[in-house]
């Protein structure tokens, strides 16, 4: 069966990279591919910065590849999560080589929830002196997230027992990030839930303060290795991990819901480079990658990290990283050794 895959170029630098990597997936499967608008240039022609028409492609389809909103990020892309009812936010933190990264050792994976804590949206101006945000976590969201990371490190061990690796170096199987300490009702919740999760399916975990792990992660990553976040958290957290790999430029990242699922690089809109044609396609790649994993082409998926890997490795290289190559170069190098 031909899977259908919605594109959503949108802003920036999106129309270039979310290309690079139709190109790849082209070079891999066979899909059907169904371009959508979005961000700020059709909010500029239409009044409308997501066209239900896109929103309702995003809810029907296999997955989604999204490129990039500007202005509207907002306006864009929590809708498109919504879309897919994205329960968690996959971010992988990697440093490759070939690229200068602070801790070169790091290899991360942040699980975020993706409905909830204070992205929820409720907000309020109560007087010209104050305003208020209401959190709200879950019993139900939270376990729902724990699940997941179960199924993840779980699938991830059998993958690495399957290849005769060892990928944990006796760490256990996911930590928890919270602030439990302080924000007792929430984040108690949250914490308590996720790690009863973890006892029921027998998953090693344990937890770490939030602001003890934005420490701790920056002069040992190796100290972690899935760590599973309320929203903002795992937003924040993950951040701080793309500064030690070498920036947001080459991370990617899924929304994944229970039927559907929404992939977009993490670097934004990168508007200072955008129609230059040498914006680094390596993150929206990477979340293509993860397209297919998601689809169940697994040996594709790896297929495509691999050819990622050796372009990071041996060039060609965009400006970002020190080169002088175009999009379209890296793009072809990556194709060239999956034909390889």
């Amino acid at each position: 069966m031909t899977e259908e895959i919605v594109v959503v170029p949108g802003d920036g630098i999106g129309p270039e990279v979310v290309p690079a990597a139709i190109r790849v997936l082209d070079a891999v499967g066979d899909f059907e591919f169904v371009e959508a608008d979005a961000g700020d240039r059709v909010k500029e022609e239409t009044g409308e910065a997501l066209p239900a028409e896109t929103y309702d492609l995003a809810a029907s389809a296999d997955a989604t590849l999204f490129g990039a909103a500007g202005e509207t990020a907002a306006d864009v892309i929590l809708p498109l999560r919504r879309a897919v009812d994205s329960f968690v936010n996959v971010r992988p933190a990697k440093a490759y080589p070939g690229v200068d990264a602070l801790r070169p050792e790091t290899d991360l994976v942040f699980l975020r929830e993706n409905t909830e804590g204070v992205y929820a949206g409720h907000e309020d101006r109560l007087t010209d002196d104050v305003s208020t945000l209401t959190r709200v976590v879950t019993e139900s969201a939270s376990r729902r997230l724990a699940e997941y990371a179960c199924e993840f490190v779980q699938s991830r061990d059998e993958a690495a027992s399957a290849a005769a690796e060892e990928t944990t170096d006796g760490r256990d199987a996911f930590t928890v990030a919270h602030k439990a300490n302080v924000m007792r009702e929430t984040d108690g919740r949250f914490r308590d839930a996720v790690l009863s999760v973890a006892a029921e399916r027998g998953v090693e975990a344990n937890e770490v303060l939030m602001d003890a792990f934005a420490t701790r992660v920056c002069l040992d990553p190796t100290q972690f290795g899935v760590v599973v976040c309320p929203n903002l958290a795992g937003d924040v957290l993950s951040d701080l991990a793309a500064g030690l790999v070498g920036g947001l430029g080459l991370l990617p990242s899924a929304n994944v819901g229970p039927e559907r699922a929404l992939f977009e690089p993490v670097h934004g809109t990168a508007p200072d480079i955008a129609g230059e044609g040498v914006a680094n396609p390596s993150a929206t790649i990477l979340s293509a990658a993860m397209l297919l994993d998601y689809l169940g082409r697994n040996d594709a998926a790896a297929s495509v990290r691999d050819a990622v890997e050796s372009v990071l490795a041996d060039g060609p290289r965009t400006p970002d990283l020190g080169g002088d190559a175009t999009t379209t170069d890296v793009t072809e190098a990556v194709v060239d050794r999956l034909d390889g």
